[in-house]
């Protein structure tokens, strides 16, 4: 009886010394975060806070421990096409270290005629290059697909009709594709911006690009995607 409830408390204590184990405290994470892109991502007409790469960037400090800090870089310009991203990159070839890269890109490709060939062509380069930066994970990368702004004021004046809106579901239906074959999140936004005359506040000041609110409904949807990625 006696080498019995010695070996019970050996097993107590054993027991006792892996629950009190003390678990190691949890590093502060330093997550960086890279948007690739155009007017939609530097966030032409909206303050610089408002646009839709620091909303999410401020969502998810705000979804993280507050030890965690978030930088956020974004290479973009209005009116860049596919061309033009590809030759920032290059020109700015930050390092291939991000724990998140975003790319939204194309709609210049179509305001400005260039033909389908070449997003067909050009977005394969900048998905893989998204994909680099991202510590060579496809998992790390958000592909946006591009708004409408057929559904604008400024769209309407100029008589931007169901053709337009055809052509951006073209570009949008080949990337989609493109990410769904090679493991790429894909995020589609569209349909938020088809609202636009329905809502005017989705549309922004110069009645052509998206508001702070329309970003805010992006982030609605890039938010449990970024949030598990990052986890």
């Amino acid at each position: 009886m006696k080498k019995l409830i010695i070996y019970i408390c050996l097993i107590l204590s054993v027991l006792g010394c892996n629950s009190n184990d003390d678990v190691l405290p949890r590093l502060p994470q330093a997550y960086s975060i890279l948007s690739l892109g155009d007017s939609y991502t530097i966030g032409q007409s909206v303050c610089e806070t408002c646009r839709f790469p620091e909303q999410l960037k401020d969502s998810l400090i705000s979804n993280f421990p507050v030890e965690d800090t978030f930088n956020l870089q974004v290479i973009a310009q209005t009116g860049w096409t596919t061309t033009s991203l590809i030759n920032a990159i290059e020109n700015e070839n930050p390092p291939n270290t991000f724990n998140l890269v975003t790319l939204l890109i194309g709609v210049n490709n179509q305001y400005q005629n260039r033909p389908f060939s070449l997003y067909e062509e050009e977005f394969p380069i900048l998905a893989n290059r998204a994909i680099a930066l991202a510590q060579g994970d496809a998992s790390k990368v958000i592909v946006v697909s591009i708004p409408d702004y057929a559904f604008t004021p400024f769209g309407q004046g100029f008589g931007f009709s169901a053709t337009t809106s055809e052509e951006i579901d073209q570009y949008n239906s080949f990337a989609e594709n493109y990410c769904l074959a090679n493991d790429i999140s894909f995020v589609n936004i569209t349909d938020i911006t088809r609202e636009g005359l329905n809502n005017p506040d989705l549309v922004a000041q110069d009645q052509l690009h998206p508001s702070e609110l329309a970003y805010s409904l992006f982030v609605q949807r890039l938010l449990p995607i970024a949030t598990e990625k990052l986890q």
